[in-house]
């Protein structure tokens, strides 16, 4: 079974920059496609950034496009989100997701929450003087 597990959220200064991690155990995420979204107090959870199975396909929301990169290490089978510039409304908690996709390609769909079976439990991210 697909655990999911996030880290290096916290408090950050507006400007600023943080690295999150998304660690999976029990299954290899060779065969996965795996986003990431945030959910502000009071908001809809919103798609961020999504990888492919390969690696070789990326997609952002446009809200974080130039900001945040979205990365896959397969030998620790760990998937990141570079995010710089850091704005306030960058604060949420932020979430990885991932499903078995084979499509070799992702776009706008893979934001979608409904699109993924397996779900971490989030970290906070808060961008504040």
């Amino acid at each position: 079974q697909l655990q999911l597990v996030e880290s290096g959220g916290g408090l950050v200064q507006p400007g600023g920059s943080l690295r999150l991690s998304c660690a999976a155990s029990g299954v290899t995420l060779d065969y996965y496609m795996v986003a990431w979204f945030r959910q502000a107090p009071g908001k809809e959870r919103e798609g961020v950034s999504c990888i492919s199975d390969s690696g070789n396909s990326t997609t952002y929301a446009d809200s974080v496009k130039d900001r945040f990169t979205i990365s896959r290490d397969i030998d620790k089978n760990t998937v990141y989100l570079q995010m710089n510039s850091l704005k306030p409304e960058d604060t949420a908690v932020y979430y990885c997701a991932a499903t078995i996709s084979l499509s070799g390609r992702v776009t706008t769909w893979a934001l979608r929450p409904d699109e993924y079976d397996d779900w971490g439990q989030g970290t906070q991210v808060t961008v504040s003087f």
